[in-house]
């Protein structure tokens, strides 16, 4: 048997397990909400996050995208259609598919500009809508660039589903969780954080204290780049 059809097989399996399909429906209801609020947000035209300074790296970029005119209705636009086809049964294997490239433009700008509002949440929403693409695999495998794929009939939803627990399907999710969070917040030595005072304290009793707090000071107040502040704190840190 080759590997292809060891995996189908095995994918067959997971189809027809309640647990895995609970943990579908789940990451397609969570995803599908989060850009509801976040498209919605720019269709009638608001900045999102707005309560970030225009002085933050984030918010400097969300200030100016809010300023690109039906560009910023037309994000607003993909992002509800995006989650609205994962809402539909019919449509998911689409909404997961036009919901990717968003999500993970969204993930990278997070980490580059380390922005705790989202440092931890759009990689994880990476993951599920990584999770929903394989879930759909009947229906998009004929898209990959695979040799010797069988035609094959859409999975149905079996009469009965088996309910034994994926106990190391889970421990994987947890742990993907954790190594997230984990990363997110010992990631980086050096944070912008939302504000200046809760950027101050990551210094405070430190050695790098006065450097520190001169690097706050450019981001919050100065409103420099992230990479100049960076550099400046290099040079005065010990």
């Amino acid at each position: 048997m080759g590997r292809l059809s060891k995996f189908e097989n095995h994918y067959l399996s997971i189809k027809q397990n309640r647990w895995y399909w609970l943990f579908s429906l789940f990451c397609r209801f969570s995803l599908a909400y989060a850009f509801i609020v976040a498209g919605l947000v720019k269709i009638f035209g608001e900045r999102f996050a707005s309560g970030l300074s225009a002085l933050h790296p984030m918010g400097a970029y969300l200030e100016a995208l809010h300023h690109t005119g039906y560009y910023y209705t037309f994000l607003g636009v993909a992002q509800v259609l995006a989650a609205l086809l994962l809402l539909i049964p019919r449509t998911v294997a689409l909404g997961a598919v036009l919901y990717l490239p968003i999500i993970v433009n969204i993930c990278i700008l997070s980490i580059a500009v380390r922005f705790e509002g989202s440092l931890v949440t759009s990689p994880l929403m990476v993951f599920a809508n990584l999770f929903l693409i394989v879930w759909n695999y009947d229906r998009l495998k004929y898209l990959l660039p695979l040799k010797n794929i069988q035609p094959t009939a859409f999975f149905q939803k079996p009469k009965k589903y088996n309910n034994k627990f994926p106990f190391a399907f889970f421990a994987g999710v947890v742990a993907v969780m954790v190594l997230t969070v984990v990363i997110s917040e010992f990631g980086f030595d050096v944070m912008p954080r939302n504000s200046v005072g809760d950027c101050q304290q990551q210094f405070e009793g430190t050695e790098n204290e006065v450097a520190g707090f001169e690097f706050c000071e450019c981001i919050h107040s100065e409103g420099e780049s992230l990479e100049n502040c960076l550099k400046a704190y290099e040079v005065k840190a010990i």
